[in-house]
C-alpha cells in the first residue's frame, strides 16, 4: 500500500558534539517521502525519502550557513540528501531494522535504522495514518564530510559522530 509523509507531524533531526563537551541539535525543515508499507509482511516494505540539503536548520544562521557550504553539505552543488531502503529486517512484533543507501554529495553508503512502528490511526478526516520512529548513528567523515578544528586542549571542534533521529507519521493514499 502507498503511504506519503505527512510533513507536519513528522521530523528528521539529528545531533553533533560540539567542542566536545556540548551536543548541537538540528533539523531538516524539507523533506518528502514515498513509503510502500506492508503491514502483514513487513519484510516487503519499501522507503525513499528526499531531503532538501539547504533546509538543515540549527536555529543559528551563522552555523546553518556553515553547514550549508562546500565544507560540509555542499548544498548549491548537490541540493538532496537521499535514502533508499535495501531490505527490512524484522526484530520483534512492532521493531524492524530498515537496511539503506544513504546519499550526501554523491556519496553512497549502506545505513541501517533501528525502527518502531507505533500504530494506525483514522483521522477525523478520513484518512488512514501509521506512526514511526527510527534512529541511527553516522560517521559523517564517511560520505566525505571532514571538516574540522583541532582543538587547543585536545579534540576536535565539531564530532564525527551524529545521532539521527526521525519521526514520521504517515498517510495512506487512495487506492
Amino acid at each position: 500500500m502507498a503511504w506519503v509523509i505527512d510533513h507536519a507531524h513528522s521530523n528528521i533531526g539529528f545531533a553533533v558534539r560540539h567542542l566536545m563537551i556540548s551536543t548541537v541539535r538540528g533539523r531538516f525543515e524539507k523533506f518528502s517521502g514515498h513509503v510502500e508499507f506492508n503491514e502483514a509482511e513487513p519484510e516487503k516494505t519499501s522507503v525513499l525519502v528526499e531531503i532538501a540539503a539547504d533546509s538543515i536548520n540549527t536555529d543559528d544562521a551563522q552555523r546553518d550557513a556553515h553547514l550549508k557550504s562546500a565544507d560540509f553539505l555542499d548544498a548549491a552543488n548537490h541540493p538532496l540528501i537521499t535514502f533508499k531502503s535495501t531490505r527490512v529486517e524484522r526484530t520483534g512484533e512492532n521493531t524492524a531494522r530498515l537496511h539503506g543507501e544513504l546519499t550526501i554529495r554523491k556519496v553512497t553508503r549502506p545505513v541501517t535504522l533501528e525502527v518502531e512502528f507505533l500504530g494506525k490511526a483514522k483521522t477525523p478526516w478520513g484518512t488512514t495514518n501509521a506512526g514511526f520512529e527510527a534512529h541511527t548513528t553516522l560517521n559523517r567523515e564517511e560520505w566525505g564530510l571532514t571538516w574540522n578544528m583541532p582543538l587547543e586542549t585536545g579534540g576536535l571542534l565539531v564530532g564525527k559522530e551524529v545521532k539521527v533521529h526521525i519521526s514520521l507519521e504517515l498517510t495512506e493514499q487512495s487506492k
